[in-house]
């Protein structure tokens, strides 16, 4: 009964660790810190921890160093852009890397991303480096540069 029990326990515990949000799957995942900034100044957790289902091609810390301190500061005091910039990152859907296919695809911002698969996958100039994180709304592809609307 106690083996029962502690099996039990950890199929709970795996499954509650499993019912995350795109949001909460970022911010635990470490990785995301700035991002996770950049949408709560943007006014955009509420609306990425909703229904969706969404697809976000999420940019690294590492992808938002690459960005000069003084434009990333004035890109995160201007909500209206930083709210384009983050939502041009969000695709309508959940969209599996088994599922891509070179292309234009329309964002949430309402700009087309190109999507790319010659020798690995490519969102605009951004490499994807890891790819269907799951949430229980969407999924996460992680890329290695901020992508800008044109």
């Amino acid at each position: 009964m106690k083996k029962l029990f502690v099996a039990t326990a950890l199929s709970l515990a795996a499954l509650s660790a499993q019912a995350k949000d795109i949001v909460d799957t970022a911010v635990s995942a470490g990785k995301f810190n700035t991002l996770a900034a950049a949408l709560t100044a943007a006014g955009l957790v509420d609306a990425l921890k909703g229904k969706g289902p969404f697809t976000v091609f999420a940019p690294t810390d590492e992808a938002f160093a690459k960005i000069p301190k003084d434009q990333l500061d004035a890109l995160l005091a201007d909500k209206a852009k930083l709210t384009a910039v983050l939502t041009y990152h969000v695709v309508p859907g959940k969209v599996m890397a088994s599922d891509v296919k070179p292309g234009k695809v329309r964002t949430l911002q309402g700009s087309e991303l190109t999507v790319g698969t010659a020798g690995g996958v490519t969102v605009d100039a951004a490499r994807v480096t890891a790819t269907d994180i799951v949430a229980d709304n969407g999924v996460i592809h992680v890329i290695d540069t901020v992508v800008l609307p044109n």
